[in-house]
């Protein structure tokens, strides 16, 4: 059984890298006594994959990680066991079946994310920065210069802004994410830095990601679906 899991990231536990969150879970997985799937062979790993690893530094309340069980457990039941091997920082909130297929792929299935972005006290843009980023994203192109480990190249983010406004003192945006286009929210705001012509102070950002999505529309209507909705509630015998 192909099993999708929910779960926040938060507090001291927004600097742990991604690495050593699959390490944790790992050990989680034992702690809770869930028969979770291994691969063959001579070194034999849990069956375990997560959507869009989290930058460190950033909090989340929509993380996915996708596994393989051979013994079926209610949600209600495996949501108990994760959480009460937990560390403070991190929780469960759902527990959901999956397809086989396309919809049981959660790492290649991300194509939007939803973050709110907020500054930190004395580090805020000048005052009525909202007004302006009302016309900084009327502009038809917001071109950047994007840097890789191999390269760079400016790029306009346009149409990787799906929705975006500011909403009192903080900016909430629904962007591009995964392999096809990804567009971070640090760079959205620092593009409007440049546009306002503010030298944005260090470590001005607090980041939060609420939600990622799967675009299950065509190619010309986008039709954008949690991950957490592609997968049901596996109910008690």
């Amino acid at each position: 059984m192909k099993v999708r899991i929910k779960f926040s990231k938060y507090g001291a536990m927004k600097f742990i890298g991604h690495l050593d969150v699959m390490r944790y879970f790992q050990k989680v997985m034992r702690r809770a006594d869930i028969d979770i799937a291994f691969t063959g062979g001579f070194s034999p790993h849990m069956i375990m994959s997560f959507a869009l690893p989290l930058g460190v530094g950033v909090t989340s309340s929509g993380e996915y990680l996708d596994i393989e069980i051979h013994t079926p457990i209610s949600s209600k039941e495996a949501v108990r066991r994760l959480n009460e091997v937990m560390v403070e920082g991190i929780c469960v909130q759902s527990f959901r079946q999956i397809e086989e297929g396309k919809s049981g792929k959660a790492m290649s299935l991300v194509a939007a994310a939803d973050y709110t972005v907020a500054f930190r006290e004395g580090k805020e843009p000048p005052a009525g920065w909202q007004e302006k980023f009302d016309e900084f994203l009327a502009q038809k192109q917001i071109n950047i210069l994007k840097k890789t480990k191999k390269s760079e190249k400016e790029v306009n983010i346009c149409p990787m802004i799906y929705n975006c406004c500011t909403e009192n003192e903080q900016v909430r945006m629904t962007v591009a994410a995964g392999s096809a286009a990804n567009l971070k929210p640090e760079l959205v705001i620092e593009a409007f830095a440049s546009y306002i012509g503010w030298n944005m102070p260090e470590f001005s950002l607090l980041i939060h990601r609420s939600e990622l999505y799967a675009d299950t529309g065509t190619e010309t209507q986008q039709k954008l679906v949690s991950l957490e909705e592609l997968g049901e509630e596996i109910l008690g015998s």
